[in-house]
């Protein structure tokens, strides 16, 4: 029976076998490895993957999908994972002694950003992630300061992890089509991130991007004074696009010391 993909669950299956067989050769799965995959849909992907591993985990939220799985695959070699990826707890898949996590999948765009600040607050325990994404958010994820794709995704992934957008995909590898380009990233965790509080800096972050048009003195008036600004590096005059990740965590480790009173 056909499954009807599901606009709430954010559903395009990749169809085109082109394209599954360059991601599965970017991300090149080992027998000796433990991944996890993000929606697998009608396991198009899932089937690959297998091919060079010993097992599987996946993460599923379309409970006909999931009968379909588990129809399809040997439970010792695909073990389900029934639920949101967005509340699921990723630490509890179980990993060999000195060995990490590597998470892949073909994400639904509507959850995508979450997801990603979701999987960031395991990324120690990650060796990499592959995922097919909006080729307009990878492009937000890589993008350089001065960029106008620079916001405040690229800042807070970019403290976190070394990302590249690998290739772009068309709507036609698809089905359905989604009406927009996606592209493969790559996300590797950095294994020692600059120094600083992540939430002070999601706060500075975030309040100096809410008004991206301005200058950042006035994005960030009433959390620092223009001369705390050139303190650390900044130029009050510059725009919240132009200022690079070190000097954004410089400013964050200056909001931490105010608020502790240091």
């Amino acid at each position: 029976m056909k499954h009807i993909p599901r606009k709430r669950f954010g559903q395009n299956f990749l169809t085109d076998q082109l394209v599954l067989g360059d991601i599965t050769n970017a991300i090149k799965p080992q027998p000796d490895q433990t991944m996890v995959e993000i929606g697998p849909g009608l396991a198009a992907m899932t089937k690959l993957l297998l091919d060079g591993l010993s097992q599987l985990h996946v993460v599923e939220l379309d409970r006909d999908l999931v009968a379909r799985l588990k129809k399809t695959f040997d439970p010792a070699k695909l073990i389900i994972h029934e639920g949101d990826a967005l509340q699921f707890d990723f630490s509890t898949i179980p990993v060999s002694a000195g060995k990490k996590l590597r998470v892949v999948g073909n994400l639904p765009y509507n959850i995508s950003s979450p997801l990603l600040f979701h999987l960031a607050e395991i990324a120690p325990l990650v060796e990499d992630q592959h995922f097919m994404l909006q080729k307009e958010v990878v492009e937000r994820m890589v993008a350089e300061p001065g960029s106008k794709a620079y916001g405040r995704l690229s800042v807070m992934l970019q403290w976190r992890y070394h990302m590249d957008l690998l290739f772009v995909v068309p709507p036609t590898a698809f089905d359905p089509p989604p009406k927009v380009d996606s592209a493969i990233v790559r996300m590797i965790p950095k294994a020692a991130p600059l120094e600083c509080n992540v939430k002070m800096l999601e706060q500075v972050v975030t309040k100096a991007f809410s008004q991206r048009r301005k200058v950042v003195r006035n994005c960030v008036a009433g959390m620092f004074t223009e001369q705390q600004l050139i303190d650390t590096g900044v130029n009050p005059q510059m725009r919240p696009e132009t200022i690079s990740l070190e000097h954004y965590v410089a400013l964050a480790r200056l909001l931490e010391k105010q608020i502790s009173g240091v």
